[in-house]
């Protein structure tokens, strides 16, 4: 059995917010249906055709749903929806502002044909204020949230290389399902719940916040390097390659300073006595390390760093993280069903031990529309048309 076993979900959604949150919901076992526009579906689908024709965005947030096309612009696309939703767990919805409510799919309209329903939306901005019809892609999202400014060098500014916007209003939208289902067991009503984009990454940003309110300024833009802590980040080592390590406290630069450095005495040096001190001083540390690390491989290194108990890493790509060790050993890894056929990805982080994900099919637009109908007693369009005539 599966935590979430029996939860319906119906979600109109697209791009990334939504589906990241509802991909997870299916993972632990909830039924998932979604609403796609008849033929196109998702623009997500059509972002790029990289996974063997599919879209790499599209695979990775999709499985384990079923696909129900339905015109939105029309009455039986609208009140299909509605009907479906008033038999649902949970709705989710990440269309433009004020969209839902336009089609007759606002929170009071679907709670008040069903008082249980867990109503969420996800929107860049919020439902009101200055940016509510503000359009929100996650670079802009990025921008506003100050995201930008502090990441990149010290010369240019520079994006995160995922959607690290949509995945955080994402992951507040599942944790926030999974705490109203405990408040609906508790009540025996559903609630309402809103995620903003903006307000998710806001959050995560807390440290360099209160850095710059109470510190005056922002952290510096240090690309690889921590803005706050020293030594931490990437040095350079005898082959070219870089190692990345990362210390701690005052008793860990003592240690590296001795079994990695060979010099003892200069974790008391007045330059790099102290973490502040350190991070003042970063050029002068940053030569003093790769000095150390001159005539030996990262892999060397790394080595070195392990045994004496210091954190550290080397640079991974793509092709590095699919076939990562460690990802191998535990059995991170599944084979699942597509349109393409058989693909892999990695099983969720949550592990509930002794269960096992569903990792169930990617769906073909519109795949699922006539079964799905059926099941809950509503006509399908060329059914209705049939009738009429």
């Amino acid at each position: 059995m599966n935590p979430l076993d029996g939860l319906v979900v119906v979600s109109l959604e697209q791009a990334v917010a939504a589906p990241f949150a509802t991909r997870q919901l299916a993972d632990l076992g909830a039924r998932v249906i979604k609403i796609e526009r008849p033929g196109v579906g998702d623009f997500a689908r059509g972002y790029d055709e990289t996974v063997r024709g599919l879209a790499s965005h599209f695979v990775w947030l999709n499985r384990s749903k079923e696909s129900v096309a339905l015109d939105l612009k029309s009455d039986h696309g609208r009140s299909a929806v509605a009907a479906l939703v008033s038999r649902a767990d949970v709705f989710v919805q990440n269309l433009a502002p004020g969209a839902a409510e336009r089609l007759g799919l606002g929170v009071q309209a679907l709670r008040a044909a069903n008082p249980r329903l867990i109503h969420v939306s996800i929107s860049g901005y919020g439902g009101d204020g200055p940016y509510a019809n503000k359009k929100a892609y996650d670079l802009l999202v990025q921008c506003e949230a100050g995201l930008v400014s502090i990441t990149g060098t010290e010369d240019e500014p520079s994006k995160v290389g995922i959607s690290i916007a949509d995945i955080a209003s994402g992951m507040y939208a599942y944790s926030g399902i999974l705490s109203a289902l405990i408040q609906r067991d508790r009540t025996g009503e559903g609630v309402t719940i809103e995620i903003s984009m903006l307000e998710a990454l806001a959050e995560w940003m807390g440290y360099p916040l209160n850095y710059a309110m109470y510190g005056g300024t922002p952290p510096a833009r240090t690309g690889a390097r921590h803005a706050a802590i020293a030594p931490y980040g990437p040095f350079r080592c005898g082959d070219g390659e870089q190692v990345f390590l990362g210390l701690q406290n005052e008793r860990e630069w003592a240690t590296f300073c001795e079994r990695i450095l060979g010099e003892p005495a200069l974790a008391f040096d007045p330059r790099f006595i102290r973490n502040s001190s350190r991070v003042e001083h970063s050029a002068q540390l940053q030569a003093e390390i790769e000095q150390a690390f001159r005539d030996s491989t990262a892999e060397e290194v790394a080595e070195r760093l392990e045994a004496a108990g210091i954190a550290n890493a080397l640079l991974r790509d793509m092709a590095g993280l699919a076939n990562h060790p460690q990802l191998q050993a535990r059995g991170r890894w599944r084979e699942y069903e597509s349109p393409a056929g058989t693909l892999r990805a990695l099983i969720p982080p949550a592990t509930f031990v002794g269960g096992e994900p569903v990792m169930g099919r990617i769906p073909e637009v519109g795949e699922h529309t006539d079964a799905v109908l059926a099941e809950f007693g509503i006509l399908s369009s060329a059914a209705l048309t049939d009738s009429r005539g």
